[in-house]
C-alpha cells in the first residue's frame, strides 16, 4: 500500500520552483521601494515618516503612498544660500 502524499506540498520541487523566484521579486521590491522612500524621507527631514518607512514592513504599499501623497516636491533639488551675480564682467 502506498503512502498518501499530497499534490502541492512546500517540499515538492514544481512548487519551489514556482515560489522562489515570487519571493526574490517581492525582496527586491521592497528593498529598492524602502531604500528610496527612506532616503527621500531623511533629505526631507521628516524623522516620523523616516521611523514608520523604517520599521514597517507592508511590501512596498506604505513606501509607494509616502512617495506619492506626502514625499515633499522639492526633495533633491540644491537651493544655493548665496545669491549669485550674473551680470556682465567690469571692462
Amino acid at each position: 500500500m502506498q503512502a498518501y502524499t499530497p499534490f502541492y506540498s512546500p517540499f515538492t520541487p514544481g512548487f519551489m520552483s514556482i515560489f522562489v523566484p515570487i519571493i526574490l521579486v517581492l525582496v527586491l521590491w521592497t528593498i529598492v521601494l524602502k531604500g528610496y522612500s527612506l532616503w527621500a524621507a531623511a533629505r526631507a527631514g521628516q524623522k516620523n515618516w523616516f521611523i514608520a518607512l523604517l520599521v514597517i514592513n507592508t511590501f512596498g504599499i506604505l513606501e509607494i503612498v509616502y512617495l506619492i501623497w506626502f514625499r515633499p516636491k522639492n526633495v533633491g533639488n540644491i537651493v544655493s544660500e548665496t545669491p549669485v551675480n550674473v551680470s556682465s564682467p567690469a571692462q
